[in-house]
């Protein structure tokens, strides 16, 4: 799919950009294509990503005009997790979460 080429391009692009800058990914999932609750630019769909990484916040500004310039980026979020999200994400990304099927339950 084009698309989807074209969105992990710029995904590894910005990836790229964080490495440059020093910054350690952390995890990066990519939730595909999803409906928009709102059009944005006549758009009712758009490509979800989601990066952790730790970097110096320094970097964030200069992260943050890269999205401003790309029309590829409709709409981008920025956040600093604290400790307790942090250790949530560590144990989502673990599985710890994950509901158990019945035959899982029944063997437990």
């Amino acid at each position: 799919d084009v698309y989807k080429r074209q969105m992990k391009d710029a995904v590894g692009q910005y990836e790229q950009l964080l490495k440059n800058g020093g910054a350690e990914i952390i995890n990066t999932e990519m939730w595909g294509l999803k409906k928009l609750a709102y059009p944005i630019q006549h758009k009712s769909t758009g490509f979800y990503n989601l990066v952790e990484f730790k970097a110096d916040p320094s970097l964030i500004a200069s992260l943050e005009i890269e999205f401003k310039r790309d029309e590829r980026v409709m709409r981008f979020l920025t956040v600093a997790l604290d400790k307790h999200a942090v250790e949530y994400n560590d144990k989502r990304r673990s599985g710890a979460f994950k509901k158990k099927s019945k035959k899982e339950e029944a063997a437990a």
